[in-house]
């Protein structure tokens, strides 16, 4: 475990240090003043040991949690391994907030994910589209899992006091993202099959679906900023059921495109020339996944990366770190 500042410092547990938006929002924090950043690798602390994360958070004085540990993968993890994804994340989720609370700690921010609402939610997505409609059935465990970490932050503001709040980013990507062909998502997987296409000067690139679902992807660094930007916001009071939840936050950039309109832009930075093709006998998903992130613009917040600056961005860092991108 890891601490980076003198003993008075806010005591700062970021679980998930190692992932994509653990990492960024590290890289975010390390420059606060006063700050004392907490990690623990999971061979140092496994978050679905109940008795293990009761034992940390009763030893480390935490103040502020950021919970960005999960099980994730795309279409493929989620189909293929269904039970690992719901129980994971449920017992990670439950460990970690229900300890959060027992230890004192007042500030939690659990990171959820656009998965939650609806497979043919209204578009653009709203906070209030949850729990209105059945779920995209090649994530539904992992969408229940995220789920379930809304009503508990939810649930223990109610029932006790306490400030945890919940972020719903549409799909990333950026630096320290997984590239692997089979168990990534759809934009490390497309940035690495160009790559590796454009190297062997292949003449044709295949794609799962038929390329018409329209989603948006927010760039790893703007999720990091939205999640500090949420944790600094006032606290909301539970009394009143109506009340607007900070528990439960859309992070998105309100803009969309199509799959095949992602495959162009990323044929275009990584300087693929070849013919790119769909394959319609695979699964597409969702048809559309835009998030309303009207809330959290009146809050104060916008993106910075618009999607041709984060894909080049997120390119250049996987060239700088290709073997640690491939493994």
């Amino acid at each position: 475990m890891t601490h980076n500042a003198p003993p008075a410092a806010k005591r700062i547990f970021v679980a998930g240090h190692r992932g994509m938006v653990g990492s960024a929002i590290v890289r975010q924090l390390a420059g606060a003043p006063d700050t004392d950043i907490v990690t623990a690798t999971r061979s140092e602390l496994d978050l679905t040991n109940q008795q293990a994360v009761a034992h940390f958070f009763a030893t480390e004085n935490i103040d502020e949690v950021y919970l960005c540990a999960a099980r994730v993968g795309g279409i493929h993890a989620n189909d293929t391994y269904p039970a690992d994804f719901i129980y994971d994340n449920l017992m990670l989720e439950a460990n970690v907030i229900h300890q959060a609370y027992t230890a004192g700690v007042q500030k939690l921010l659990f990171l959820g994910s656009s998965c939650i609402y609806p497979r043919l939610a209204e578009q653009p997505m709203s906070e209030e589209a949850l729990l209105t409609g059945t779920l995209e059935p090649t994530n539904e465990p992992y969408a229940l899992a995220k789920i379930a970490g809304i009503k508990l932050c939810e649930s223990y503001n109610r029932q006790h006091g306490t400030d945890y709040r919940s972020v719903m980013p549409t799909n990333l990507y950026g630096p320290g993202d997984n590239f692997h062909p089979e168990n990534s998502h759809v934009i490390p997987a497309l940035l690495r099959r160009f790559h590796e296409a454009t190297a062997a000067n292949a003449p044709t690139i295949t794609i799962w679906g038929t390329g018409t679902p329209l989603r948006e992807f927010l760039h790893v660094d703007d999720m990091a900023r939205a999640s500090i930007h949420v944790m600094t916001l006032p606290k909301v009071e539970y009394d009143d059921v109506t009340e607007p939840r900070l528990s439960h936050i859309n992070v998105g950039t309100g803009v969309d495109c199509s799959i095949a309109e992602l495959a162009s832009t990323i044929a275009a930075v990584t300087g693929f020339k070849g013919t790119i093709e769909f394959d319609a006998s695979k699964p597409d998903g969702a048809p559309r996944k835009l998030m309303d992130n009207a809330k959290l613009k009146r809050m104060g917040w916008a993106p910075e990366y618009d999607l041709q600056a984060g894909l080049e961005n997120a390119y250049a860092w996987y060239l700088n770190n290709i073997e640690q991108a491939r493994s």
